[in-house]
């Protein structure tokens, strides 16, 4: 056992101390604070001046009422003649020119510019007049401008009732929280196998093409050399994983007053105890036989340059599981993600999210956490299996060929 130990301490040491982890922190820091803070960074940084919008009025209406001017779109509501206001437009002073008029009792716009406008400025313009537009209707029934804005702004109050006395459905918001939340689940389930698995992979690879193992071994049996690299990568992502959440959670409480951080304990207080316990759970399986995978391919390959070829199959499964939960951020119901959600190396990244945003029974995730843990323990068992007979087997040709010369020579 403390050769096991030795073997754990080394490897998480090393690495622990590698320029790399501490730059893979930062970049994972630095790219969910940039999303959560982009409207910050943006207002910052990349502010520009409002679009200078002259708007004329051939109605009767008080457009000034309807159209209120905002950091991205500033109003001015010039008195001259049209001729004169888009000659101004032609010279700089205003961005675009746009003709109020009255058709058939709804308002009618014409947009006249000299250069193109951004797509985002035509999107803002658009949907100015399209509720300038509601407000205008509104006021043919002779409202004032504040009632009828009251009237446009008023929602109503939905609740949930189930016939079903057994049946607990979740809330709208319930359902927003757990989207949020298996959106990191799968997220970290994502950046670890990009990350880890290839590190396992180009670590065993490594050690077989040097021929370091071939001394190592030696001394210490394949399989305790097999649970030291399983270990140690593992408590390493748990530590990178923990590292982020930790200078991630103090920059949400510092940063523009610990807003962000509210939003979050909003967002956790609407998630329950289950949801979370599943998470976790499918969090550390899916990394664990990841990690499993990993070893054994850095195990059947002969140098360290064929890692890349071997690892691209698991890459793909990741790949293909983190797309699929984007797919179903929007529809958690469809048949794929059900299909998915039962696979053990995509049911990580996409049960969490049919948990949380579907009133699912409690036995589907049961069933696919046990389908997730059954796999771990036959994939550990295979892969110990192999790994002892392949790490000092050396053989060319593809992943299926090394297997069958593994196979072949030590049967």
């Amino acid at each position: 056992m403390s050769k096991f130990w030795l073997l754990v301490k080394q490897l998480y040491s090393q690495k622990i101390k590698a320029k790399s982890f501490i730059i893979s922190i930062i970049i994972y820091v630095g790219v969910i604070s940039v999303f959560m803070f982009w409207s910050d960074i943006k207002e910052a940084f990349f502010q520009d001046e409002p679009l200078q919008v002259a708007l004329l009025n051939e109605t009767e209406a008080d457009i000034e009422a309807l159209f209120q001017s905002s950091n991205d779109i500033e109003f001015t509501f010039p008195t001259d003649e049209i001729a004169e206001v888009e000659k101004q437009v032609v010279d700089g002073d205003f961005d675009t020119a746009i003709v109020i008029k009255d058709q058939d009792q709804s308002l009618a716009a014409e947009i006249a510019t000299y250069e193109p406008l951004t797509f985002n400025d035509q999107q803002s313009i658009s949907a100015q007049l399209q509720y300038a537009g509601k407000l205008y209707e509104v006021q043919q029934l002779n409202l004032t401008a504040e009632q009828a804005e009251k009237i446009l702004q008023s929602e109503t109050v939905i609740s949930m009732k189930s016939l079903d006395e057994s049946a607990t459905g979740k809330s709208e918001d319930e359902k927003a929280a757990g989207i949020g939340a298996s959106m990191l689940v799968g997220f970290l389930i994502y950046s670890f196998v990009i990350g880890f698995l290839s590190m396992i992979t180009t670590d065993v690879a490594s050690e077989k093409g040097s021929r370091v193992l071939e001394v190592l071994l030696a001394s210490v049996k394949p399989s305790t050399h097999f649970l030291a690299k399983l270990t140690g990568t593992f408590l390493l992502a748990l530590t990178q994983i923990s590292a982020l959440l930790l200078v991630q959670g103090l920059l949400f409480l510092v940063i523009d007053g610990g807003s962000k951080w509210d939003t979050i304990v909003e967002i956790v207080n609407e998630l329950s105890y289950s949801f979370i316990g599943y998470a976790v759970l499918f969090l550390l399986l899916t990394m664990l036989l990841y990690l499993i995978i990993g070893a054994l391919l850095g195990s059947l390959v002969s140098k360290v340059e064929e890692s890349s070829q071997a690892m691209m199959p698991a890459m793909m499964l990741g790949v293909i599981g983190f797309y699929v939960l984007l797919s179903g951020l929007y529809s958690p119901d469809t048949l794929i993600i059900k299909i998915f959600s039962y696979i053990p190396f995509t049911a990580g990244m996409v049960m969490p999210l049919r948990i949380g945003a579907t009133d699912i029974s409690s036995f589907e995730p049961m069933l696919s956490m046990l389908i997730l843990i059954i796999t771990v323990i036959l994939m550990f068992l295979l892969s110990l299996s192999f790994y002892k007979r392949s790490v000092l087997t050396y053989s060319s040709g593809g992943i299926i060929q090394k297997i069958k010369t593994v196979l072949k020579v030590t049967t």
